[in-house]
């Protein structure tokens, strides 16, 4: 919330007046559906949009860039680790990363967290209340 605001105040001196609300939750019916229809992963009405993001913050903080232009040529390596395959690998075929023995305290908690999520359409979910 906080970082919407500030993209707010960056924004305010481009209109003539503004004006900001916060609406709690009880109050607004519209939010509470929506929010219900995602915890439940019912069945979306025709009629609404729906925008899955992919990303786990929608404003990002501005990044520093040097002014000074480099003359030197960098190579990137990028190495794409993702941390849900241990869980999706040992809730589907008690399967743990290579190196890693069932004794391991690493692999009890893998066992442990993976209690946390479940898959859908081999999809990994956090468990709810």
């Amino acid at each position: 919330m906080d970082a919407n605001v500030t993209e707010i105040r960056k924004l305010e001196n481009k209109f003539s007046r503004l004006e900001i609300h916060h609406v709690v939750r009880d109050n607004n019916v519209a939010a509470d559906v929506l929010s219900k229809l995602g915890s439940d992963r019912a069945e979306v009405p025709p009629g609404i949009f729906v925008h899955e993001l992919h990303h786990p913050q929608s404003i990002l903080p501005p990044m520093e860039v040097d002014s000074i232009p480099q003359e030197t040529s960098r190579e990137v390596m990028m190495i794409e680790d993702n941390w849900r395959t241990t869980f999706i690998d040992y809730i589907k075929d008690k399967v743990f990363p290579p190196g890693i023995k069932k004794d391991d305290a690493e692999a009890v908690r893998i066992m442990r967290r993976s209690k946390n999520y479940i898959l859908v359409d081999n999809k990994l979910y956090k468990r709810g209340a």
